[in-house]
């Protein structure tokens, strides 16, 4: 049965709009949190489409606020004249105690704060950021050879089952 055209779109369920898949790959992740983030109309338009990218976006700390850098949000076409620039530096929200949490924390030598992924909750616009701390070249592919040992101990346990 189809919804009336007058009904408001179902914002009980969270959904991801959009994930950096390289930061597993790029970082060993640590601590995480979820933030808000401060948008403009066209922009909140522009995540809900799905046009959006975090594939090269940081989180910095400056003077006690939060700020994502690098994220790209296409514009919306509708909005005209009331459009947003789509590579701005967007504010984070988080309350005090945790930007000084994570402050601490980013200032060590070798320690980012990365976005993970952008989210609606109930028609907000959330960013999951972790702390990470940068791999090296054979650390990745150390990664990689216990990940396809991994997979191959599943297929074997598999293949006896059968």
């Amino acid at each position: 049965m189809a919804k009336p055209a007058d009904s408001k779109p179902d914002y009980s369920l969270s959904r991801v709009v959009c994930r950096n898949r390289r930061a597993k790959h790029e970082y060993d992740l640590s601590q995480s949190m979820e933030c808000g983030v401060v948008l403009h109309g066209s922009e909140v338009k522009s995540v809900r489409n799905n046009k959006i990218s975090i594939e090269e976006a940081w989180v910095r700390v400056d003077e006690g606020e939060v700020w994502l850098v690098g994220c790209d949000i296409a514009e919306y076409p509708q909005a005209t004249y009331l459009n947003h620039d789509p590579k701005r530096q967007r504010k984070l929200l988080l309350h005090r105690s945790e930007i000084r949490k994570f402050a601490e924390v980013a200032s060590q030598k070798g320690l980012a704060l990365v976005p993970l992924d952008v989210h609606l909750v109930r028609g907000i616009v959330k960013v999951s950021i972790a702390v990470g701390k940068g791999l090296k070249h054979h650390d990745k592919r150390q990664k990689l050879k216990e990940n396809d040992a991994n997979r191959e101990m599943r297929q074997a346990i598999r293949r006896q089952d059968d």
